[in-house]
């Protein structure tokens, strides 16, 4: 394994009480801003911010801040005092901020306000801002945005814990590969849908498969916002059984909207679901309301099987009634329900006590052809989300640090950090990732045969793990 990547792991150790995911639930703070290059408010991850002067005077301050760098031809990317990290994105006319004391890298703050300006552009365009903003530029945004909150406090619930989003990648299903493969060809459209550009089956938030054009492939982020906006409160909650929304996906075309059908093929009772949902979907059951009180996810929304039709055109006669008739194939064909047992009976997560690796406790890996990631639930020691964020906080720091994320001198091929409780290592060669956390007591030699062992594991059973082949038309 050091053969391969040239040199041997950098080291750091540190006290696991004090620094990386450290905090406390009670000190945990992660707060959101969005306002106008004028200082004009126009989201914020609290209510009791929503129209106080406060929040005002706040707002014309950063804008102020920021103005100073812009004026003098530079940019403020972030400040630090203390714990507290504030981060900023300029993405004219639109500033986006984030206060944090968890102790994340700065890169995944910036990742983290990134997605909420594609979750923005997905409700109002680039091409329209940009109009709004050359005739008004005191525009008031948040009487556009009246009705939206609920699709950005969801994508910040998710974007708490996910892994997917953290590595800009997917996060599929696991599946049995003739099942899938059965999924794949009933989505395939017919000739009548000329327009037609994705079409997703997603179950349990994660990827079934995906139908894309010949022409060109579906970026990653614009699957996250498409899957945020379905499992979104008012999207999921709907007592329709299907919705037709407009959407810009940014990454495709950040200046045009395309119609997305959005259909709930099942979705679960409330006690149907005990043994797949991983350690995160119980946290988040057992409470109704996050640290904040602020976004808490709907633990049950997730892990509806939802089918997305995306078209260019306007055919919604056409894509509502051949949905309809996917539907009718997957029923009558034992193949809705055969995803469905799978989802209920746990058969669609795996445990790391599967690979029967000594000291193995958790692990990321990234197939980077694929763009896809795959994990085993957490367990103890990961068995709270206090203990998820550190570890996931963990793997973001080796992250960070192999590519180079926060301005290191170059990335890295491997970086190891121990701490009291964990040993985590980040390892990235030309077709994967890995990101593996052991026991702390392991040597050198244990290590390096664990994450050779999770290596060839996953490659043994990448079919099932990951999404391949998927077909194009």
């Amino acid at each position: 394994m050091y053969q391969q990547s040239g040199t041997p792991p950098s080291t750091v150790r540190i006290s696991s009480d004090t620094t990386v995911g450290s905090a406390t639930p009670q000190r945990v703070s992660a707060r959101y801003f969005v306002l106008t290059d004028a200082g004009k408010p126009v989201f914020s991850s609290r209510h009791e911010d929503g129209d106080s002067d406060t929040l005002s005077s706040t707002m014309g301050l950063v804008q102020a801040l920021l103005s100073v760098f812009i004026d003098d031809g530079d940019k403020l990317r972030s400040i630090n005092s203390g714990e507290l990290r504030i981060t900023f994105l300029l993405r004219s006319p639109l500033y986006y901020v984030c206060a944090s004391t968890w102790g994340e890298p700065e890169s995944v703050t910036r990742t983290h306000l990134e997605y909420l300006h594609l979750q923005i552009l997905s409700i109002v365009t680039a091409a329209q801002l940009r109009r709004i903003f050359e005739r008004r530029t005191n525009f008031d945004l948040r009487r556009l945005l009246n009705g939206a909150e609920p699709f950005l406090f969801s994508l910040l619930n998710r974007l708490e814990l996910d892994l997917a989003m953290s590595t800009s990648s997917l996060h599929c299903l696991q599946l049995d590969p003739n099942l899938r493969s059965r999924v794949a060809d009933a989505l395939v459209p017919i000739t009548k849908m000329k327009d037609t550009l994705y079409i997703v089956l997603v179950a349990g938030g994660r990827v079934v498969t995906l139908v894309r054009p010949k022409k060109h492939s579906i970026h990653p982020a614009d699957i996250h916002v498409l899957v945020n906006t379905a499992h979104a409160p008012s999207i999921y909650n709907s007592p329709a059984s299907a919705s037709w929304i407009p959407i810009c996906l940014p990454k495709y075309n950040p200046a045009v909207f395309v119609n997305a059908y959005i259909s709930f093929l099942w979705k679960p009772d409330d006690n149907s679901l005990e043994t797949p949902l991983n350690t995160e979907d119980r946290e988040l059951a057992s409470s109704s309301r996050g640290e904040e009180g602020r976004y808490q996810r709907n633990p049950s929304s997730d892990a509806g099987l939802c089918l997305i039709c995306i078209s260019g055109g306007g055919e919604f006669e056409t894509v509502r009634s051949w949905c309809d008739s996917v539907a009718q194939k997957l029923q009558s064909q034992g193949t809705l329900q055969s995803i469905t047992d799978a989802m209920e009976s746990g058969k669609t997560h795996y445990s790391v006590s599967q690979l029967a690796v000594p000291g193995l406790r958790h692990f990321v890996y990234k197939s980077r052809p694929h763009v896809q990631i795959t994990f085993p639930i957490f367990e103890d020691p990961y068995d709270s989300r206090d203990e998820i964020r550190r570890i996931i906080t963990m793997y973001q720091t080796v992250y960070d640090a192999i590519h180079a994320k926060s301005g290191q001198s170059g990335p890295l091929k491997l970086q190891c950090i121990r701490t009291d409780k964990e040993t985590v290592m980040g390892w990235i060669t030309q077709p994967f990732e890995l990101y593996i956390a052991l026991s702390p007591r392991l040597p050198k030699t244990a290590v390096i045969n664990a994450a050779n062992a999770v290596t060839r594991w996953v490659k043994k059973e990448e079919r099932n793990l990951l999404l391949r082949d998927a077909p194009v038309f």
